[in-house]
């Protein structure tokens, strides 16, 4: 970000969407208090990691659009630190939630990179996408951004508080991603042994 400026923010930012164990919660508290000390303008640094989140999700979106299903979990399996059930519980989130899940999952650590992924699969409309993508990512940016920026030489205190952030809200959809089945798989119960109706 020294070397580059804001666009670095941006470029790390991007590359955060393409490799999820890269943490924007470091990433974005950092370009803060850089911008806090004079280093990095700080309504640039908002802007281009808006920037970058777009890019890196688009490009996991085509990913998704462009491989299929079964060939990205495919994939994913060969990717160290990235795990298939990650990309399956995202997808069943999307699934059930559709678009609310691009715009609210990227504000949901791992599901903000892996959301892009079945939003491709499901070919969901490019400007659809890319708006939802914008506005969610620039308010999760925002927060970080600005919170790295008023704590100054403490923004490293942000990590630690949304490690709890993350642990409560990874649980929270999980028990909605097996809900989420449970009520599947009882409604498919129920209509294979329903009667058939009519008939001689």
């Amino acid at each position: 970000m020294e070397d580059l400026g804001a666009p670095g923010a941006g470029l790390a930012i991007a590359l955060e969407n393409l490799f999820p164990p890269l943490p924007s919660e470091v990433i974005l508290p950092l370009a803060g208090f850089t911008a806090s000390q004079g280093g990095l303008n700080l309504a640039a640094v908002l802007v281009w990691t808006t920037i970058g989140s777009v890019v890196g999700a688009l490009a996991l979106y085509w990913v998704g659009a462009l491989l299929g299903r079964e060939r990205t979990v495919a994939l994913a399996a060969k990717l160290p630190l990235l795990k298939v059930r990650d990309i399956e519980r995202t997808e069943a989130w999307f699934l059930r939630h559709g678009t609310k899940a691009v715009f609210f999952g990227r504000m949901i650590p791992i599901f903000r990179s892996l959301i892009s992924v079945p939003a491709g699969v499901e070919r969901m409309r490019v400007p659809v996408f890319l708006g939802l993508t914008a506005a969610g990512s620039a308010l999760w940016n925002t927060v970080f951004v600005l919170a790295g920026y008023w704590l100054g030489s403490r923004w490293h205190e942000i990590s630690d508080l949304v490690g709890v952030y993350s642990k409560v809200v990874l649980g929270v959809v999980a028990l909605g991603v097996v809900l989420f089945f449970a009520v599947r798989a009882v409604t498919a119960g129920r209509g294979r042994h329903r009667a058939p109706r009519g008939g001689a």
